[in-house]
């Protein structure tokens, strides 16, 4: 699990749609088009959002109207490949306001977490536009007829639908929101258009497990193929709850409960669709301390992001890059590596399982020396034991002092996207002058966690 930060911007009317950069080597840089100028409109329509820009501009003939600084109004008219990028890449990603989530989610964790962190973190979306762009999950509760229409229209695809019941009653109440029941309709309507779906269930405890994920897990095959994919993933629970909707944590029988009725309807969707359609998420597994589905099972991984499969995955192609590693090594000559001692921070839940792969390293090459850090969630509470929800806070704590060895490497999960920072504002370079010892990150795949292990790239 990770957090998912909205930049939101407050609305203009009109929409003004500010070029943030131009791609080198594109058109829009052979254009003249430059940082700061502002488009207008697109073959003389104004643009309402990205979608309108990408389908307006995938043509062979465009006509673009761009205001300079100067406030000067140039017309460019530009002849390219269909579906050829302009290069223009706007302030506003999304070229609109983020729609804010209207629902009051007896699990949502952001109502879960504590004062005084970055306002990104505190903003609830539920746009049904980044679930195109970032894969975000939406409860279709903030969509009218229009966006129904323009998803169809535009027929984007996939989206993902955070349902969590299909009894209507339930869905009220968990959602918090009287039309959220009304909202499923929705499914029906992408189904009948030949819209693709992924599904998401974020079970509770007592409240849409048992019969209640039967009876979601039995309507929502009626949507296969359409629907590609549901998971279900345990919902996460931090020590900030007073006041909050009572919910419990979920033990091993409770996990092994759950897993028996997903592998139960797995058969079936099997013999009938051909696919396995309903997963897990990887924390059932190892709640229950039951063996990871094989590969095949996760019908091609389609749900990564929401932790279903990552850890068969990383297993596989760990194992896979290990062996590469091994007989180009060979075939190069290779006899030995460089001594080498790094350290690995984790979350609880993922230790024992990456602590396997660092012994399988290690069998391979003795000289190489690896620990796996299990970092105990102070700052959300014992509960969480993901890796992603990790603080730099908790990592000082926990790792200062002790002996680190060469390195110290962080899942890419750990961090803001795109930036070396912590979800408590910490940044790598922070955490590396406070435990003395240079910090890095690991990307979420196995030939770059072996990379790590070794100091050198698995492919020789």
């Amino acid at each position: 699990m990770k957090l998912q930060e909205t930049k939101h911007h407050p609305r203009k009317k009109p929409p003004v749609h500010r070029i943030k950069s131009v791609t080198p080597g594109s058109i829009a840089e052979e254009m003249e088009i430059e940082s700061g100028d502002i488009l207008l409109s697109v073959n003389g329509q104004t643009i309402e959002d990205i979608f309108d820009y990408h389908y307006l501009t995938d043509d062979e003939e465009v006509l673009l109207l761009v205001q300079k600084a100067n406030g000067e109004e140039w017309e460019l008219e530009i002849e390219k490949d269909y579906d050829e990028d302009i290069g223009l890449v706007f302030e506003n990603g999304l070229m609109d306001d983020y729609k804010s989530c209207t629902n009051h989610c007896i699990f949502c964790f952001i109502d879960q977490m504590p004062k005084g962190m970055r306002d990104t973190l505190y903003f609830k979306d539920d746009d049904s536009r980044l679930s195109f762009l970032q894969g975000n999950y939406v409860t279709l509760t903030n969509m009218k007829d229009r966006d129904i229409e323009r998803i169809i229209h535009y027929h984007l695809a996939p989206i993902n639908i955070s349902v969590h019941t299909t009894n209507p009653e339930l869905r009220c109440e968990m959602l918090r929101n009287r039309f959220a029941g009304e909202a499923l309709k929705k499914i029906n309507m992408l189904s009948e258009a030949g819209i693709e779906m992924n599904g998401q269930i974020v079970l509770c405890k007592g409240i849409n497990d048992g019969a209640e994920l039967e009876r979601t897990i039995r309507d929502l095959t009626a949507f296969v193929p359409g629907m590609r994919s549901l998971s279900v993933v345990p919902v996460g629970l931090t020590k900030y709850r007073d006041g909050l909707y009572p919910l419990e944590p979920f033990g091993k029988e409770d996990a092994k409960e759950v897993l028996e009725i997903i592998h139960h309807w797995q058969e079936k969707c099997m013999k009938q669709y051909g696919l396995h359609f309903v997963h897990g998420g990887d924390e059932w597994y190892l709640l229950a301390e039951q063996e990871l589905p094989e590969a095949e099972r996760y019908d091609g991984y389609l749900q990564l992001e929401n932790g279903v499969g990552m850890l068969r995955l990383l297993m596989e192609e760990f194992e896979e890059a290990l062996l590469a590693f091994q007989t180009d090594g060979k075939k190069n000559g290779a006899q030995k590596l460089p001594t080498r001692e790094v350290t690995f921070a984790t979350g609880m839940l993922a230790a024992p399982f990456l602590t396997a792969l660092a012994e399988k390293c290690t069998a391979a090459f003795p000289e190489i020396v690896v620990h796996i850090a299990p970092i105990r969630n102070d700052f959300f509470g014992e509960r969480i034991t993901v890796s992603g929800l990790i603080t730099g806070q908790d990592i000082l704590a926990q790792l200062k002092g002790k002996p680190l060895g060469d390195a110290l490497y962080l899942p890419v999960n750990m961090l803001r996207s795109g930036e070396r920072v912590l979800l408590d504002d910490i940044t790598t370079d922070a955490l590396s002058d406070a435990l003395q010892v240079p910090v890095d990150i690991v990307k979420s795949s196995g030939q770059s966690l072996l990379a790590a292990m070794t100091g050198i790239n698995a492919e020789w």
